[in-house]
């Protein structure tokens, strides 16, 4: 027979971690639920970049006891937030914009990111801050930049640097594209490709769609999530490169393959299946949302607002010219390819 002081003593025992993330957890769900609250108030600003804003304001404020559930919730909810991202694309979808839209999403996307990698070394950044904003970017703005996070050991100022300047020019982007596709002639098909090739959050992407009409934003949405598809193949790259440069230094090597990049690729084929109800898409998107919020609060109640400041003028300077890269790029493919 079980002996019942010894179930007592590991249910004592299990709830000690328990107890020891809840003060952190509390902490991530009222800071979500504010972003979300600021997001519905004004539309304009994303709840993951109100989420990280709120996180740097409040970080230094916070207890110490706080500081494990923090970051336990910035692990563990990036993760299944990236894993939960491949439900948003099928590969039915991907196809379906034909071979010269893939060919632009995949040139645009590499040249943007090694372009502005290169653009962080002559600006002098740091490397850590040229790979989150190259990674942002060229892919898919702040849930991008948190994914890329999580294989690398960049600075948490980097990453919070990174998602500022997403929002920045990101926000630039839903006014002047819309007015340059008017001033150059782009067809609605065009202008949207263009949005989805350029722009980096997929609500951005919207709305600078948005004054060319549904189609066009039919289109952006389509080869913006295209984009999203090389998260995968991307985080896994620097993944092994640093394995290979920092794993001998430091006896810890990141997997070749991180697992949540798997679950990001099957979850896409589960998606392709057509096996999961639009109502369950439509829940599942809301909730990969809130947990990115809350991974995204969490990274930033880590963030020392002095160290963000230093990144300053050069840093403005790399998401301007990162912006413009991807933006002559994005138009430049789709010019070739016929589109």
């Amino acid at each position: 027979m079980t002996n019942p002081g010894h179930v007592v003593e590991r249910a004592a025992d299990a709830s000690g971690p328990v107890r020891s993330l809840a003060p952190g957890l509390f902490v991530v769900a009222v800071g979500t639920a504010a972003a979300f609250s600021l997001n519905k108030l004004v539309p304009a600003v994303s709840a993951l970049t109100v989420a990280v804003v709120l996180g740097i304001a409040v970080g230094g404020r916070l207890p110490a006891k706080t500081q494990e559930g923090l970051g336990w919730a910035t692990k563990k909810f990036l993760r299944l937030g990236v894993v939960l991202l491949g439900l948003q694309l099928g590969l039915g979808e991907v196809f379906g914009l034909g071979v010269g839209k893939v060919l632009a999403v995949v040139v645009t996307v590499l040249v943007t990111f090694f372009g502005t990698l290169l653009l962080g070394r002559l600006i002098r950044v740091s490397r850590g801050l040229a790979l989150m904003v190259a990674t942002g970017f060229s892919i898919c703005g702040a849930s991008a930049i948190a994914a890329m996070d999580s294989v690398t050991e960049s600075d948490k100022e980097d990453v919070a640097t990174a998602v500022t300047l997403v929002t920045l020019y990101g926000s630039a982007a839903i006014a002047l594209v819309p007015f340059v596709g008017e001033a150059l002639g782009m067809s609605p098909e065009r202008l949207g490709a263009w949005a989805g090739l350029s722009v980096h959050e997929v609500a951005q992407v919207v709305a600078a769609a948005s004054p060319a009409g549904a189609g066009a934003v039919a289109i952006a949405v389509v080869t913006k999530l295209t984009r999203v598809v090389l998260l995968a193949p991307m985080v896994a790259g620097v993944s092994i490169v640093q394995r290979r440069q920092g794993g001998a230094a430091t006896g810890k090597r990141p997997p070749i393959v991180p697992l949540f990049v798997l679950g990001f690729l099957m979850m896409m084929l589960v998606r392709s299946s057509g096996i999961v109800p639009s109502t369950t898409l439509s829940v599942v998107k809301v909730v990969t949302t809130l947990l990115f919020a809350a991974a995204l609060f969490g990274l930033g109640s880590g963030v020392k607002i002095g160290a963000l400041l230093r990144a300053g003028k050069r840093g403005l300077a790399l998401g301007a010219l990162s912006t413009l890269l991807v933006a002559v790029v994005g138009y430049g493919a789709l010019a070739v390819v016929g589109v």
